[in-house]
């Protein structure tokens, strides 16, 4: 079992929420807008971090990080980007890169809205966004994702409010 703690968007702002609702996490994955190379080191002194860069990464952070991010974990084939749209709305990129390869979890940021969804059309993929952590876009409610994975299977997945992106 391995207990992940996702975020996304924070654009250069790191709640201090965040080390409480992961404290128990085993690894936390950010789907990018990450904002500065001090919250990515931030994260990676408190847990193991997998990240991908998003739109508004700075070249210090595309030089650290991946566009894309493909990992097995606890059975399941994961996929994290940082632009990826959801179903069957998926951006062009992702949609070509669907049509080869699997996914069982794909993971994606950027549009700062919570979405949970399962692609019927794909396998019941389950696709994940776990909305905005910073204080920057037109999202009103900062969010954030914990789940568990075990042998195949996504558990316990809750959604976390950290509150207004005002305060």
């Amino acid at each position: 079992m391995l207990k992940i703690g996702l975020l996304s968007d924070t654009h250069s702002y790191l709640d201090p929420q965040i080390f409480t609702y992961f404290a128990n996490c085993d690894e936390i994955w950010h789907a990018g807008d990450i904002g500065s190379l001090k919250i990515l080191e931030a994260l990676e002194s408190f847990k193991p971090i997998r990240a991908v860069f998003g739109n508004i990464d700075s070249s210090e952070l595309r030089q650290e990080l991946p566009m894309d991010c493909w990992l097995e974990r606890e059975g399941l084939r994961v996929w994290m980007t940082h632009i990826g749209g959801y179903p069957p709305k998926y951006n062009p990129r992702v949609r070509k890169i669907l049509a080869e390869q699997q996914a069982d979890l794909f993971i994606c940021g950027h549009s700062h809205i919570l979405k949970v969804i399962k692609d019927k059309e794909r396998n019941n993929m389950l696709c994940l966004n776990p909305g905005a952590a910073g204080r920057q876009g037109f999202h009103r409610t900062r969010t954030i994702l914990r789940f568990q994975l075990n042998n195949g299977l996504v558990n316990k997945l809750e959604a976390i409010e950290l509150g207004s992106k005002s305060n």
